[in-house]
């Protein structure tokens, strides 16, 4: 089993970008961890980041045919990418939305995901452990075909 984390755009700064918000970890730190999860889930991963709308949507579409399931943290766009909405929605597998600062406790813009109606769920504000949560999410609705699902996918 195949599983795609994907990084939107500034995350290339974390450790450095705003780490009261952030934290101090880098995206290179995180990954680690996540691939650290992965073999003991027994399951690979492939870590992406773009700064680039066009380059996640391609990423994403290529999910479909390479992945089972995305742990997504499309950073700003989420608040604004109608078009990283419409590609959550038609690549068919689970994707788990992820933001390490709690975006519903941020300024008013920050509260709104465009991508979360679409999501199979939707992890903030626990810093690399929602990636962590998020990373297990993705593999069990991967190996139940989506089945323990509840939401509207």
């Amino acid at each position: 089993m195949h599983i795609l984390i994907l990084h939107g755009p500034n995350l290339n700064l974390l450790g450095r970008r705003e780490p009261a918000v952030y934290g101090v970890l880098s995206l290179e730190q995180i990954n680690e961890k996540l691939a650290e999860l992965a073999a003991g889930l027994g399951v690979t991963i492939t870590c992406r980041q773009s700064n680039h709308e066009g380059e996640l949507i391609d990423l994403l579409h290529q999910a479909a045919v390479d992945s089972q399931a995305v742990v997504f943290n499309p950073g700003a766009y989420t608040h604004s990418s109608i078009a990283l909405r419409d590609a959550v929605a038609a690549i068919g597998i689970p994707v788990i939305e992820v933001h390490l600062s709690n975006i519903h406790a941020r300024e008013n813009f920050r509260r709104q995901s465009v991508i979360a109606p679409v999501a199979a769920g939707q992890i903030s504000g626990l810093g690399v452990i929602g990636y962590l949560a998020a990373l297990r999410a993705a593999v069990a609705l991967a190996r139940t075909g989506g089945e323990d699902h509840a939401g509207t996918r």
